[in-house]
């Protein structure tokens, strides 16, 4: 069985750059950890924990998860066995 290569990296962009958002969003209204939000920050230039930061990680997550997967699905489609 193949992947589809687009199909897996927008699917991939979108499920990340949604978690980033609600990550930033949950860091603002005070739920959940912000050593998290600092993850991010440490990797995505110009985020920050503000509702700026979270449209600005929104779009870094969504290339950045969107790239891995299309790599991912590119390189299983490669070297999966075939049937």
């Amino acid at each position: 069985m193949k992947l589809n290569v687009k199909a897996f990296g927008l699917a991939g962009g979108i499920l990340w750059s949604a978690s980033i958002f609600l990550l930033t969003w949950m860091g603002i209204l005070g739920y959940g950890s912000q050593d998290a939000a600092g993850i991010a920050k440490s990797y995505y230039i110009g985020y920050s924990l503000t509702p700026i930061g979270s449209l600005i990680g929104a779009v870094y997550g969504f290339f950045d998860a969107g790239i891995a997967c299309i790599l991912f699905a590119f390189l299983y489609n490669k070297f999966a066995p075939k049937q």
